[in-house]
């Protein structure tokens, strides 16, 4: 059973592998060079879909005709396990796939333990290119494609990005079948969609829905503007297709959202246009490269949007630029409200890592900003995602809380600013008022009141009186920083 997961409050967002008839668990790939190159399918789609009887969408031609093209991935290897470390995640006995899970446990071993996964995938190429999600062959000794017709293969792994989630896999075979790949910028929230895989090792299982979202930004998976459908999909169905009524693949399957681990109404597709642009670089040059400029951003509300002095809550908000990035140097600072890229608008921080990822490392884009109360134009050079990650002493009281922010703070004491890596800020000993009904906390550190910064009691009484009726504080929180929107009445 091999699982990916995102968790968000209550829910986990749940990698749709499939159950292998063995032990299961995470298992690892590193890289390799691709040798050859691609011979895109150019096959035309088979006609749009109809209406059956009883009302519904008939997508029986599709699966007819693209069917034998969506194989079955079978990934074996091995993990290292300890005495409390089990090889697959524990189940509760009230869920309905209880029954299910129970008879693939193992028990708990100490050492390497062999694993085995299942997934899905589709031939893009005659000559043998298949797509599937970069977790379901992530460390695998060894990868088996099974295609409908019974034929089984042993797969090349020319390539993995774990950015986007893609993997690139060549089987030893020609005139295969192959599906047509579409083009997902044009696909429309509400249209119908169908997913083929095999859900639970059941292998070409169909299963359709609509279209819910677009552009959906999920934890950790900056890179991806997802489609989001209420296709039901479950493990095993990752790295298979998902089509449209004209029989074009527009995604790949890759995700669920669900609190038990089964399909509950949210699925997720990885666009086809991004896996096409992996799939070229992989087969072309055996590597992935992706653009960074090296900020972190998050979302603007109305309440912050007023704070920079903004008619509407579009744009990326800046709350941290990491030394020596491609920001720093182009002096994009915290603050700074991404406004739109090389001319396309951000509507929201999600808009903005794919469009950067996109980009080629070394290259100049026009970024348009909002700094304090105006927009001006700064240019940076695109670094490369490879090269790094993406993404005053003498106050010894601390104020006592209320006035119009209400927080009791006190400046860090050297060894607190060493821990924290900031040079100066206030720490939060006790919140009411303003800054409690915005979410400040014990423990938060102020760095800044409206891009001002805050080294000492004196200077945040200071903003703090000069400030309007809303004011954006910028708080240090664990190891990430992010702007708060304080309404000071």
């Amino acid at each position: 059973m091999q699982f990916r997961t995102l968790r968000r409050l209550v829910a986990v967002l749940v990698v749709a592998a499939a159950a292998g008839a063995g032990a299961a668990g995470y298992i690892r790939y590193e890289d390799a060079a691709a040798a050859t190159a691609a011979t895109p399918a150019t096959a035309a789609p088979v006609a749009s879909v109809a209406a059956s009887a009883r009302g519904g969408t008939d997508f029986s031609a599709i699966v007819a005709e693209y069917g034998p093209a969506v194989v079955n991935i079978s990934v074996s290897g091995s993990m290292k396990t300890s005495d409390s470390a089990s090889p697959l995640p524990r189940v509760d006995p009230r869920d309905p796939f209880y029954d299910f899970f129970r008879h693939f446990r193992v028990p708990e071993l100490q050492g390497d333990t062999p694993v085995r996964g299942m997934g899905s995938g589709f031939i893009v190429g005659h000559n043998g290119i298949i797509l599937t999600n970069a977790h379901v062959v992530a460390g695998a000794d060894e990868v088996n494609v099974k295609l409908t017709d019974k034929r089984e293969f042993r797969a090349k792994v020319l390539g993995v990005d774990r950015a986007t989630d893609v993997a690139v896999l060549r089987i030893d075979a020609d005139k295969l079948p192959t599906v047509h790949v579409g083009d997902s910028a044009h696909t429309q929230v509400g249209e119908w969609v169908l997913a083929i895989g095999a859900p639970f090792g059941f292998e070409n299982s169909a299963t359709a829905g609509i279209v819910s979202a677009k552009s959906r930004s999920l934890p950790d998976e900056g890179y991806v503007p997802f489609i989001q459908t209420d296709v039901a999909v479950n493990p095993g169905n990752s790295g298979g297709p998902l089509f449209n009524t004209s029989g074009e693949v527009i995604g790949i399957n890759s995700q669920i959202y669900s609190r038990s681990g089964g399909y509950q109404g949210l699925s997720f597709a990885i666009p086809i246009d991004v896996a096409m642009k992996v799939e070229q670089q992989i087969v072309a040059h055996g590597k992935i490269e992706h653009g960074l400029i090296g900020v972190t951003v998050q979302e603007l509300d109305q309440s912050l949007a007023e704070a920079f002095g903004l008619k509407k809550a579009d744009g990326a908000l800046i709350s941290s630029v990491h030394p020596d990035s491609p920001a720093a140097k182009a002096k994009l600072e915290v603050g700074d409200v991404i406004l739109a890229v090389n001319g396309t608008e951000i509507a929201r921080s999600g808009d903005l890592p794919p469009l950067v990822g996109a980009m080629t490392p070394g290259s100049v884009a026009d970024f348009k900003v909002w700094r304090k109360g105006e927009s001006r134009d700064i240019k940076v050079t695109v670094g490369d995602f490879s090269d790094g990650k993406l993404l005053g002493a003498s106050d010894k009281q601390p104020a006592s809380p209320g006035g119009r922010l209400g927080v009791a703070v006190r400046a860090l004491t050297p060894e607190e600013r060493h821990e924290a890596e900031v040079s100066g800020g206030l720490l939060v000993e006790e919140a009411t008022g303003a800054a409690a009904r915005a979410g400040i906390q014990a423990g938060d550190v102020i760095l800044a009141l409206n891009g001002e910064p805050t080294n000492s009691v004196e200077k945040l009484r200071s903003l703090v009186a000069r400030a309007g009726k809303r004011a954006a504080l910028l708080v240090q929180r664990s190891d990430g920083k992010v702007f708060v929107a304080v309404n000071l009445g």
